[in-house]
């Protein structure tokens, strides 16, 4: 079986159960490291996997393959429910053609702790979907003119495991798929707040991200990024920013999610955008990267 992208087995289960008997006074944090260590399971800047391997050892244990150590405290993800503390921004109109407001100053936030509380306002304050923790791969990014007001916020992050519309248009079957997705990201939440008022803005954002996210995921992880994709809410959006910044719609979700149980209430249907970032993008998608 595949899990989080890696192939296990009998050997691989064994392997955890060992190291439980071996080390009883083992955390779950330090069973998850000790087996990256073991598998050489790391990202492409080097860094395991922790995350991941977490994740498997919960799906491998809900399957009742294996017994975890007990949680050193309650399975409370304690960052979602703290209160966020707002940031008030400037709200100032800004109603301007955008050749006034160019060109835009854009920051991928790293470890900057101001940065970020202003990222993270702004995006739970005005994003419909609100503001959760990013896991995995990920770059954030705020937006402002020359003369520092704040225009907007991107997230990018982790892409979806499977979805039909976009693995038919790479071309993807399933082994392909687990060694190529990494090298893909989601735009998971993009934001211009409602006192920016400039035509054509959003789609400009679109542009000027897509011609240097490669690079910049490349600086933070060790390998660039072939083809973007994001989902737009067809009740809400009709995803032209998208369409003008040349995202092709490639088809849509099927209204559920995908863990969700047969006749479980749907979820909104989605239309499904993708933007290559070169043109060997298929080729470059089904290599195998592991």
């Amino acid at each position: 079986m595949v899990i989080q992208g890696r192939s296990i087995g009998p050997a691989q289960i064994d392997l955890v159960r060992r190291l439980r008997c071996e080390h009883p006074d083992w955390h779950r944090t330090r069973l998850s490291r000790e087996l990256c260590t073991t598998w050489n399971w790391r990202n492409g800047a080097g860094r395991i996997k922790d995350m991941a391997c977490r994740t498997l050892l919960l799906k491998l244990e809900k399957r009742g393959l294996l017994v975890l150590p007990p949680r050193r405290q309650a399975p409370v993800n304690a960052a979602r429910n703290r209160t966020l503390a707002l940031v008030e921004h400037e709200r100032t109109l800004v109603a301007a053609s955008l050749g006034h407001l160019t060109p835009l100053a854009i920051s991928s936030i790293g470890e900057n702790a101001d940065e970020l509380v202003i990222f993270k306002s702004l995006i739970a304050q005005h994003h419909y979907l609100g503001l959760r923790n990013t896991v995995g791969e990920n770059l954030k990014y705020l937006i402002r003119d020359p003369q520092g007001r704040l225009l907007g916020a991107l997230l990018f992050g982790s892409a979806a495991w499977k979805t039909k519309p976009r693995d038919s248009f790479i071309g993807w079957n399933a082994q392909a798929r687990r060694s190529g997705l990494s090298r893909i990201t989601n735009n998971t939440r993009f934001v211009i707040p409602p006192w920016i008022r400039v035509a054509h803005l959003a789609s400009h954002i679109l542009s000027r991200i897509s011609r240097r996210i490669s690079a910049d995921w490349e600086a933070k992880y060790g390998h660039g990024i072939h083809l973007l994709e994001t989902f737009v809410d067809r009740g809400r959006f009709r995803g032209t920013c998208y369409q003008a910044a040349n995202w092709i719609r490639v088809g849509q979700t099927q209204g559920r999610t995908r863990n969700g149980p047969r006749g479980a209430p749907p979820v909104p249907i989605k239309d499904v955008y993708v933007y290559w970032l070169n043109k060997n993008f298929r080729r470059d998608l089904c290599l195998d990267h592991s």
